[in-house]
């Protein structure tokens, strides 16, 4: 992590784990932080939270500035009146539940500048669900983290039907700025990409442990030592375009079979259409003509080798 300097002011509401979280986020990364939670008691526990996590990124030098400097820059208050004067993004970090939310931003939405972006880090909840009547559609999207957010830099941008373009890039530009990867979900749908990713993985486990096929501790040591090991540097699709001589077109006809008769045991009448592979192949050969396929599974090989090593 570099020393940066940014100007842009960030506001959290809600001073839970997540809204923490943010906060080292941003303030490791140069923005002012401003955070608010209605419960006084959570308020005086977190400036010593953040520092805390602060002190382990610099143990991992992670961080180029002191903490004692770093934590300067971030500000506790009782009001969310208080917390969003001056913001340029708003991080929502309530609890997920619409009497919550929605009431929020329509407060958010007189509160914040006609540029701010009111940013809510729901896991499932589409924004389109809090965001109406607000008179702020416009400016709300969902920024849904991995956890912790300084730690995992993946962020989900969702967008309302109603959000702009200029929202998005405004979003998208200061996630950036703070170190994050985003990633556009082009239409809502409950739990975006994160968690319906994980949601089937889940579903796939919990089914084993209740068929008698695998212990918890065993199918955690598969996804561990095996599955993991390959998506810590990887995503599903280029792992198994680089397990088959031919990319992504040859496992499909080679395992689609078997994966779909995997899924007809669970429910799943989805199927790997000619058309949907075909795409999936298209976007995969953009980013990796098969001529070099050689040599990105030597990089696959070499990247599982040295963290062996790690």
């Amino acid at each position: 992590m570099t020393k940066t300097s940014n100007t842009s002011k960030i506001a959290i509401i809600g001073g839970g784990s997540i809204g923490v979280a943010f906060a080292v986020l941003f303030t490791s990364r140069g923005f002012k932080v401003s955070i608010s939670d209605p419960d006084p008691n959570r308020r005086r526990l977190i400036e010593s939270e953040v520092f805390t996590k602060l002190k382990n990124l610099e143990r991992y030098n992670l961080i180029k500035e002191s903490v004692d400097h770093i934590i300067t820059r971030l500000k506790v208050v009782p009001s969310v009146e208080e917390a969003v004067l001056g913001a340029d993004l708003v991080q929502e970090c309530v609890p997920e539940r619409l009497e919550i939310k929605q009431p929020l931003f329509q407060r958010l939405a007189l509160l914040t500048q006609e540029t701010c972006v009111l940013a809510s880090s729901s896991s499932f909840m589409a924004s389109s669900e809090f965001s109406i009547g607000s008179g702020a559609e416009d400016r709300i999207l969902v920024a849904h983290p991995g956890n912790p957010p300084f730690a995992i830099p993946v962020i989900e941008l969702v967008p309302n039907p109603n959000t702009s373009d200029q929202t998005i890039a405004r979003a998208r530009e200061t996630y950036s700025r703070a170190g994050m990867s985003p990633v556009l979900v082009n239409m809502e749908q409950e739990g975006f990409i994160f968690n319906r990713l994980q949601g089937a993985l889940l579903r796939e486990a919990y089914s084993l442990v209740r068929d008698g096929i695998a212990s918890v501790d065993d199918i955690d040591a598969v996804v561990r030592d095996g599955l993991g090991r390959r998506w810590a540097f990887m995503g599903p699709f280029e792992t198994v375009d680089l397990n088959t001589r031919g990319g992504i077109a040859s496992h499909a006809e080679k395992m689609g079979p078997s994966y779909q008769r995997m899924g007809l045991e669970r429910g799943d009448s989805s199927e790997w259409t000619p058309e949907l592979v075909s795409e999936v192949s298209k976007q995969r050969r953009e980013i990796l003509p098969l001529e070099k396929w050689e040599d990105r599974v030597h990089w696959r090989d070499e990247e599982l080798l040295r963290r062996l090593t790690n």
